[in-house]
């Protein structure tokens, strides 16, 4: 008797505690969630990314995103534009 309860301890404690009891399938689900989220933020940002890209395509590219390029990469301005140059303290 004192063996089989024992035993049913022993198996009690593995399948609540051990390497592939509950509290690791509860741990499994908790970071499943997070990457799920993960995966869905990425998702939005190469979207966002295919779009830009689709926009500068060779055969045609887009004047509004060629234009953002050139004033946030390269630091063009137009010549009607109004610089206002900063100090860095």
């Amino acid at each position: 008797m004192l063996f089989c309860l024992g035993l049913m301890a022993y198996f009690g404690q593995h399948a609540v505690h051990g390497r592939h009891g509950l509290e690791a399938r509860t741990r499994l689900i908790e970071r499943s969630s997070l990457l799920a989220f993960e995966a869905r933020s990425l998702e939005s940002v190469r979207a966002k990314l295919g779009r830009d890209v689709a926009l500068l395509s060779p055969s045609k590219p887009h004047p509004d995103m060629i234009e953002e390029v050139a004033r946030d990469v390269l630091g063009f301005v137009k010549s009607d534009d109004i610089v206002v140059m900063r100090q860095h303290l």
